[in-house]
């Protein structure tokens, strides 16, 4: 780790907690606060049992969007420039235990993304617990500083619930190119609380299994996920998605629109991965699908099943190659990218239509990546999507699609 990044990581640190030595003004406490932060760091680092590393990522994005995007202002442009993520984490290891905790500020506001504690057997095994990331998806788990559009598809975004609450368990097989990763996790995502109306505690349990042929530049990977999701009686959340586009005003994507959301006892979802890396180009392409059990089995809405797929193809002008990480089963940006070009291209769809209700939504991505380094890259994507369905009316009245851009500033400390 760079000495500039743990002094920035410390001196935030040590903001944080000194808000009360910055309303009195006493600088010299903050000031030995951080002398005594950095001799303990330093102290740490030296010890051979035990690793510390701060870090973090800052992306900022603008948003242009109009038609379908903006339906609720007669279609007309609208735009944001905000924060999308700032967020710092602190790491260590020691032994086969290493730990995480991401923390994401807003304004006003502070989030625990992830809280993780893991041990890793000798034989590859790995048993993690805290708040954890759910194996969901292949785009739903590539890092948002590895994405290579600046908002995941349609459908990651509609069936990964991401971090929550649990434990879980995972091994890959180096010879055989095998992964499986199986998890419980409480259940508070989709509109569920995470209790029923007893109060009693409502899980989620996933799984995950994938097989890839791996080498620089050579990669084929095959996945399959399920999840079972215990919905407690609590209404399933209307908006599935956004379109892709973070600040539009209208969520694209919703199945209760034109008519009524549903309560449900419990939901299933599955999802198929595939993608195919020969040297700078990469292919992915998922299909995932969701099967709703409702309270009332004469609702209409009960076995009601929803799918979605997308497919994308991103090529390096230099040649780069993104990096397959077999031992999570997806992919990263290259090691030390320099002064790169990436194009990317992406069609996704989602529908979330019954006979009466819902939308479809379709969505062209174009967008293109520059890399100054492997801390700094500029992003820029155009977006059309196309919504259809018998809830579109009620959704965006007679604005049938929508077309946006969005940019991102990404650091990386």
């Amino acid at each position: 780790m760079k000495a500039s990044n743990t002094q920035l990581a410390l001196a935030i640190a040590a903001a944080l907690a000194s808000t009360s030595a910055f309303a009195a003004n006493d600088t010299e406490k903050l000031q030995q606060q951080l002398d005594e932060l950095q001799k303990e760091v330093a102290a740490l680092k030296k010890s051979s049992g035990f690793n510390l590393e701060f870090g973090g990522r800052v992306q900022l994005d603008y948003n242009y969007f109009d038609g379908a995007y903006n339906a609720n202002n007669d279609g007309d442009a609208g735009g944001d420039f905000f924060a999308r993520r700032i967020r710092t984490y602190v790491e260590s290891e020691h032994g086969n235990w290493d730990h995480k905790l991401l923390l994401e500020f807003a304004e006003g506001t502070a989030e625990i993304v992830m809280a993780r504690v893991r041990y890793n057997f000798d034989n590859g095994l790995k048993i993690k617990a805290g708040k954890i990331r759910e194996d969901i998806t292949l785009n739903g788990l590539t890092s948002s500083k590895h994405t290579n559009t600046i908002e995941r598809s349609t459908l990651a975004n509609t069936f990964s619930p991401f971090f929550r609450w649990g434990a879980s368990a995972s091994q890959y097989f180096k010879d055989s190119g095998f992964r499986y990763a199986v998890g419980i996790y409480k259940n508070d995502a989709f509109g569920a609380t995470g209790h029923d109306e007893d109060d009693q505690l409502t899980l989620a349990a996933t799984g995950r299994v994938t097989w890839s042929s791996a080498a620089p530049g050579d990669v084929i990977h095959l996945g399959a996920w399920h999840s079972y999701r215990d919905m407690g009686g609590n209404e399933l959340g209307a908006r599935f998605a956004r379109g892709e586009i973070r600040e539009a005003n209208v969520r694209l994507v919703d199945y209760a629109v034109g008519g009524n959301v549903v309560a449900l006892d419990s939901l299933s979802q599955s999802g198929l991965e595939f993608a195919y890396q020969a040297d700078a180009l990469t292919l992915e392409a998922e299909y995932a699908s969701r099967t709703l059990d409702a309270v009332n089995g004469a609702d209409p809405l009960d076995g009601e099943r929803y799918d979605g797929f997308h497919v994308s193809a991103s090529y390096f002008l230099g040649g780069e190659q993104r990096r397959y990480k077999a031992g999570s089963a997806l992919f990263v940006q290259p090691k030390g990218i320099k002064d790169a070009w990436e194009l990317v291209a992406r069609v996704s769809q989602m529908d979330a239509t019954s006979s009466t209700q819902g939308t479809e939504v379709t969505t062209y991505t174009l967008g293109t990546s520059y890399y100054i380094s492997s801390d700094i890259k500029f992003m820029g994507n155009l977006i059309y999507s196309d919504v259809e369905g018998p809830g579109a009316t009620a959704l965006v009245g007679d604005e049938d699609s929508g077309m946006g851009f969005s940019a991102r500033m990404q650091y990386l400390f």
